[in-house]
């Protein structure tokens, strides 16, 4: 497993992290492992197909949009982009 140091944690910072920890009945060293858990990872895992889904939806698109889109569709492949 990795660790990780913090340097210049302020030491108001430092007690509130005690105190949240305290609160939860948890070290110090594990309410920041907690923490950084909850920051870096998503609750639920993001499914593409909700989230295409969901945006359709704020955007209020209908099938005859997606239709209209389709019959403009070339077919041809994309050809990559070229850096030089």
């Amino acid at each position: 497993m990795a660790m990780l140091t913090v340097r210049n944690l302020p030491d108001d910072v430092h007690r509130a992290l005690r105190v949240r920890a305290a609160g939860n009945g948890r070290s110090t060293e594990a309410e920041v492992r907690a923490i950084l858990e909850s920051a870096v990872k998503p609750r639920e895992r993001l499914r593409l197909g909700h989230a295409l889904a969901a945006l359709g939806r704020k955007l209020d698109l209908k099938n005859e949009d997606v239709e209209a889109l389709e019959r403009v569709r070339d077919g041809e492949p994309a050809k990559p982009m070229s850096f030089r």
